[in-house]
């Protein structure tokens, strides 16, 4: 049986049209997802370009509050150096007087300067004198130093040969001890044998006589 003789849309048909508009939506679902990426990244390039802008135009507001400030800073110190100039300009008149007599007294005080630089350069060859006297005994030193260490020397060495006369002093005292000791034992060992060999022929004696 035909479309035309029944005058309805088979599936099939009705799956073929589902599939096609399916296809047409896709296709333009696809296309206005790529408008809306590209309109989205537009919206983020012209975000960051406002960011750029308001960064800027913080900068440029804190550059001029910044101006301002200086500028501000810069007549208030004008004020006060145009302030400092005019009591500077007072205390000149008031000083003038005083500048008068600080000049009488350098003139003083110069001849008195004067004075002293004559008493530092007497001081100043009295020194060069003392330095060269010094200078003679340190030479002086120099040139005897030799005979100083060997004198030293010899100090020395006659230290060592009391030390080694005391030592050898004390060993010969520890000898004639030990040879005394000595000797002593040996008599008291002779001493010992004659009375072992009295006692030995007293014994025989009496020996002797028992048998007899």
């Amino acid at each position: 049986m035909s479309e035309d003789e029944e005058g309805t849309i088979t599936p099939e048909l009705r799956i073929s049209q589902l599939e096609e508009r399916l296809t047409e939506e896709t296709d333009r679902l696809e296309k206005l997802y790529v408008a809306y990426k590209k309109a989205e990244q537009e919206l983020e390039e012209r975000n960051a370009i406002i960011e750029v802008l308001e960064k800027e135009a913080i900068d440029k507001e804190i550059d001029k509050e910044g101006l301002e400030s200086l500028l501000s800073n810069k007549e208030a110190i004008i004020h006060d150096i145009e302030i400092e100039g005019a009591k500077t300009a007072k205390r000149v008149e008031h000083l003038e007087p005083e500048l008068e007599k600080m000049e009488e007294m350098y003139t003083r005080e110069s001849a008195r300067l004067g004075r002293v630089f004559e008493v530092a350069e007497e001081l100043d060859e009295a020194n060069r004198v003392a330095n060269a006297e010094l200078g003679a005994r340190d030479d002086w030193y120099v040139q005897h130093m030799q005979v100083f260490e060997q004198l030293n020397e010899a100090i020395q060495t006659r230290y060592s040969m009391i030390d080694r006369a005391v030592e050898a002093a004390k060993e010969l005292l520890a000898k004639q001890d030990t040879f005394k000791e000595r000797m002593e034992e040996a008599l008291e060992s002779v001493k010992e044998t004659a009375e072992d060999l009295i006692d030995g022929d007293d014994d025989e004696e009496e020996s002797d006589q028992d048998e007899s």
